[in-house]
């Protein structure tokens, strides 16, 4: 997969979010589109993308191993913004053992291959993406523009930190998942989550002690 990263010459880390996404959207207009696990940046992109104009559709890829409240979550935000199309997308199957014997395989059969799927019959021509730099050291690189094929990646909330994003959501009254003031700073599936000790990045949760960090969404096997 090919990838630069695209510099806008007005743009710094003080840009806000809602510029980038405005931006986003003068470019790619009804092709811009949404994933999202509804975690604290995903919810705040929400809202943000609605102000800014975008009334485009959120994907979300439902494992079979989400947390009820993440189902919760969503469906809450399904009823708070009507303007957008959020999608819901089955898991293939796969054995149900299968994140104890290999997390790759399994998040690659239940998250990844749906999504890259759906994505292959709309086409889209960008992402936007809640993804920021301090959530781990694999994205501590990133930046507002990623040009790829076959979909660039938007990433408005590159800059933005937890503070930052609490501070919002609670600004704007925003429902947030309740497991996230519990600890579980990144959310993903109920078997391979769990909250984070002071100290750890916010994606420390996410299949801790295997050394893994990224379900494959955004490496080069995924989007």
């Amino acid at each position: 997969m090919s990838q630069n990263t695209y510099v806008h010459p007005s743009w710094n880390k003080d840009t806000h979010p809602q510029a980038v996404i405005a931006w986003a959207l003068a470019k790619y207009d009804s092709e811009l589109i949404m994933t999202s696990g509804f975690n604290l940046n995903g919810v705040v992109l929400i809202d943000m993308a609605v102000n800014a104009g975008f009334r485009g559709k959120v994907l979300f890829v439902d494992t079979g191993y989400h947390f009820r409240e993440t189902l919760d979550t969503r469906d809450a935000l399904t009823e708070q913004f009507p303007e957008l199309e959020f999608i819901s997308l089955s898991a293939n199957q796969a054995d149900d053992a299968m994140y104890l014997e290999d997390t790759d395989k399994c998040c690659y059969l239940r998250k990844v291959i749906p999504l890259q799927e759906k994505l292959k019959e709309l086409a889209p021509k960008a992402l936007l993406s809640a993804r920021s730099q301090d959530q781990s050291d694999t994205r501590k690189d990133l930046r507002f523009i990623e040009l790829a094929e076959p979909q660039s990646k938007v990433n408005p909330l590159v800059y933005w930190n937890r503070e930052r994003l609490e501070h919002y959501a609670k600004e704007h009254k925003l429902p947030i998942n309740p497991l996230y003031w519990d600890g579980f700073l990144s959310i993903g599936c109920g078997p391979c989550t769990r909250a984070v000790r002071p100290g750890e990045h916010s994606r420390a949760g996410r299949w801790a002690g295997t050394g893994k960090t990224e379900c494959g969404l955004w490496t080069s096997k995924g989007l």
